[in-house]
């Protein structure tokens, strides 16, 4: 029987172990995945400690971004899909379709073909990030030449696919890391500017960097109390994109936003799940991913059975790129 990773309790990556469970035939649109890569997430993080978006019904499976062949399909699926190397985007129930497991029954709606140009262990570090960043980044905020876009959290799968969308666009990165541990990666990685949080004045820099007028964009996967911090480097009529809640705290609306047409945003990349701008986004990224403009960056991969650990690493803040559980 397959191997699975499951959980019965919330908690740390602790309450997470493997069990054997009965193979899945996949029913009406659905496929049955062989798994050979899965690339880790805040989100799954999040998942097993309870404070997730997506409640969780336990017992429960996980994980979101697998890569691997397709064995089977159910009715209403094309059959010339079997064999075929395909990955998943993110986006859909962990509780109905977890694919952090030997095989994986998944909706055929949420795969894409993997580019040639990259392995199976890169093609699970595609999507959650560069559709992330894409949505807020490019439908929405228009990144165009010029804008001063301010990434936090940079040294993240989401925020390096940031800083390549950024270029692409012609815009001008600022990315944040708390220690200058990072710095010279981030620099290295295509980052235009770099501020170490602990050490120096982010709304200082900023206005430095920008002579003064503010960054027109901010992206941020962390809220809380520092929103603040971060309205006072935006540029009046700026816009402020959340994607994430990682500080684990309430968000207040910035009082240095007030007077300032400065516009506070919670998003997510699902929201363009069946919107037309859903083809355009993943065309957007192939064509990028073929001409080498982006490149996942791949922090460390772990074999299957040392799955606590590498969520323990993703829970560490260590890692710049992707963490990816290989099978």
């Amino acid at each position: 029987m397959p191997k699975s990773i499951r959980f019965n309790q919330l908690g740390g990556p602790e309450v997470l172990h493997f069990e054997d469970l009965p193979e899945r035939r996949p029913g009406p649109g659905e496929v049955l995945l062989k798994v050979q890569a899965v690339g880790l997430n805040r989100a799954e993080s999040m998942y097993f400690h309870g404070v997730y978006m997506e409640q969780v019904t336990l017992p429960s499976g996980l994980g979101y971004e697998a890569a691997g062949t397709v064995l089977a399909v159910g009715p209403e699926v094309d059959s010339a899909l079997i064999g075929k190397r395909l990955s998943t985007i993110p986006g859909f129930s962990m509780n109905k379709y977890p694919v952090l497991a030997e095989q994986a029954v998944v909706p055929a709606a949420v795969l894409a073909a993997v580019p040639d140009s990259l392995s199976t262990v890169e093609g699970a570090a595609v999507w959650m990030q560069y559709c992330t960043a894409y949505g807020a980044l490019v439908p929405f905020a228009k990144v165009a030449a010029g804008d001063f876009v301010i990434i936090t959290a940079a040294s993240s799968s989401v925020g390096i696919a940031a800083i390549q969308i950024v270029k692409a666009q012609g815009g001008i990165s600022i990315a944040t890391t708390r220690t200058s541990a990072k710095k010279e990666q981030l620099l290295a990685l295509g980052a235009d500017h770099v501020i170490v949080t602990q050490e120096e004045d982010l709304v200082a820099r900023v206005r430095s960097i920008t002579g003064g007028k503010g960054a027109r964009i901010v992206f941020d996967p962390v809220g809380g109390d520092y929103i603040n911090t971060l309205a006072q480097a935006t540029a009046n009529g700026g816009t402020i994109f959340i994607y994430g809640m990682l500080s684990g705290t309430s968000t207040p609306f910035p009082l240095a936003a007030f007077g300032r047409t400065i516009g506070l945003f919670g998003y997510t990349f699902g929201e363009l799940r069946g919107t037309p701008e859903w083809e355009p986004m993943k065309k957007y990224i192939y064509d990028h991913l073929a001409d080498g403009s982006f490149k996942p960056v791949i922090a460390q991969t772990f074999p299957f059975d040392r799955t606590v650990e590498a969520y323990k690493y993703l829970e560490s803040n260590e890692q710049i790129g992707k963490i990816i559980i290989t099978l």
